[in-house]
Formats: C-alpha cells, structure tokens, sequence
C-alpha cells in the first residue's frame, strides 16, 4: 500500500488529483486538517511520513516543502513550477522520453508547455525545425489555471470575456519551453485565458517555406505520430478540421490532442494541440506519473 500525501490538497490542481485518486484499493491518501495545514511541524511529519508526496503550492510553498524532507525514501512530485528547470529533477513528461519510473523528484509540466513541447520537441528531434529557429506560440486557456483568484474574478465580472496577459514577454513557462524542446532561443509566447473554466488550446505558428530545408506535412506528421502512436493518451489526428471549439463548461479529461494544419501549397503550417489544463496540463498528468513512480497502469485514476 503506497502512503500517499497531497500538500496543497484544497487548491484546484490538489483537488482535481484527490477525485482521481479516490476509492484506490492501492494507496492510502493523506492530507491535512485545515487548522493544520500552514503548521511546519505538522507538514514536515506528513510529508516525511509519505511514500510520494504531492505538491499543489505556490513555487516559493513548494521549495519550502521539499526542504522540509528529510526521508530519503519519500519521492516527490511537484505540480507548481518551482523544479521545472531545475537539476536533479525529471521533467515530467514521458510521453518524450523522461524517465519518471525510476524518478525521486518528478517536476510536473506546466500546461501550456505540454501542448507547445509536444508539438515541438519531436520535430526538433527530427531535424525538421533547427533549434535556432524563432518560434513563437500562441495559447489560450480556461480561466481555471489561474486558480482560485482568477476563477473568483470571471465569478464577480460577469461580463469578463477574454484576458490577455504576460506582456513582459516573461512568462514562467518559457524557461521549461526552451530547454525542454532543446531551443536556442526562448519562444515568443502569447498566453490569453477565456471565459471558459477549463480546456486550451497551443498553437504554433510554422512558416515552412521559410525553414532551411522545408518539410512536408507528410514529414510533421511522421515525426508526431513516431513519438507519440504508442502513447495512450496522445492522439496526432491526420485530418485538418474546419475548426476546433473550447466549452464553456467541458468535463474533465486527460487526452492531448495533437494536429498539423497546412495550406494547400505546404508554405504554412499552424501546430495545435488541445487538452484540459487542469488535466493532461495539471492533474491528470501528476496521477500518471505517480502511477508510473509506483508500478501501477499508468492509465489508472484517469479520465480518458
């Protein structure tokens, strides 16, 4: 029976994992009192205690948990963005190749870089987009991932429709972006949020004709379904639809769809990829990491 505790349980990432864990015959689920939740003796005792901790913090929260362990035994699975880039931590992605089973310290991707690395790591892998290209990506998100503050804010502002944001061009996700795709330069990223409490949308912007050495769709297809057909969670779809929708109120799930759009002379490209951020971008993807860190179907607890 695996000792499981989520530090940060009563946050919306920590809230959407503790559904997916619940009623598990195969682990033992431990969280905190609120009275009891900010006490450090009382969190270095359950962190300490746990086989694998969950952390659902704010980064400064979560670094300040992880130095309050001292158990060697106790892995570590950190949902904030804190360890991302960070050494001696496993980026949290397997689908590209990270190795979270033999993992102690597991950083969870950040939502929007799950949709751009899975669209742009295996190309870069492949040769098709040179790592110095100047990428850009364009997102935009349910207002869900801004937590608790931002899902209070769209409540109140009943006409609050579209927020634009990250305009320093300093976004905390950039720095995984880059490194994780093995990218010269930072991408441009244009986050936006929608009034839509979950789901988003990552897109990547590709002039093809522009590249050294153009490739077909045929070939950014390839290299997709090359790294991901053996993935159950990750679809690449060969068809290019008319359009892709975001609901204002969708059920959770824990899929990332991927699509290749080109214009009829291949001199374009718009790379998509759609998930749940709360899922696949947050909660579904520290489930299947922790089923991989213990042995179990990496599919268990999740919503497919």
């Amino acid at each position: 029976m695996t000792r499981v505790f989520i530090d940060g349980a009563v946050g919306t990432t920590g809230l959407e994992i503790g559904e997916r864990l619940s009623g598990r015959e195969d682990l033992t689920l431990g969280t905190l009192p609120d009275d009891r939740r900010k006490d450090a003796d009382a969190r270095r005792a359950a962190l300490n205690d746990a086989d694998v901790v969950i952390l659902c913090l704010p980064d400064d929260a979560a670094r300040e948990a992880v130095a309050l362990i001292n158990n060697p035994a106790t892995r570590v699975i950190d949902a904030s963005s804190a360890h991302r880039v960070a050494d001696g931590w496993t980026y949290g992605f397997p689908e590209l190749g990270f190795d979270v089973a033999n993992a102690t310290r597991v950083s969870n991707p950040g939502c929007y870089p799950t949709g751009f690395l899975a669209l742009v790591a295996p190309l870069v892998r492949a040769g098709l987009v040179p790592a110095d290209w100047p990428l850009t990506v364009n997102a935009v998100s349910g207002y869900s991932g801004g937590g608790k503050a931002l899902i209070a804010r769209f409540a109140a502002e009943e006409d609050l429709a579209y927020r634009g944001y990250g305009f320093s061009l300093a976004h905390k996700h950039i720095p995984e972006m880059q490194r994780h795709a093995g990218l010269t330069h930072p991408p441009l990223f244009a986050p936006n949020v929608t009034r839509a409490f979950r789901g988003m949308i990552v897109e990547v912007p590709l002039p093809i004709a522009a590249l050294p050495v153009p490739p077909s769709r045929d070939a950014i297809l390839g290299a997709l379904h090359a790294t991901f057909d053996a993935a159950p969670l990750v679809t690449v779809h060969d068809d290019q639809p008319d359009e892709l929708l975001l609901a204002e109120h969708a059920v959770p799930n824990d899929r990332l769809d991927l699509w290749a759009f080109t214009d009829s002379g291949g001199t374009q490209a718009r790379l998509v990829a759609m998930l749940d951020n709360l899922g696949k971008g947050a909660a579904g993807a520290a489930v299947q990491n922790l089923n991989l860190m213990i042995g179990a179907d990496p599919m268990t607890g999740l919503v497919v």
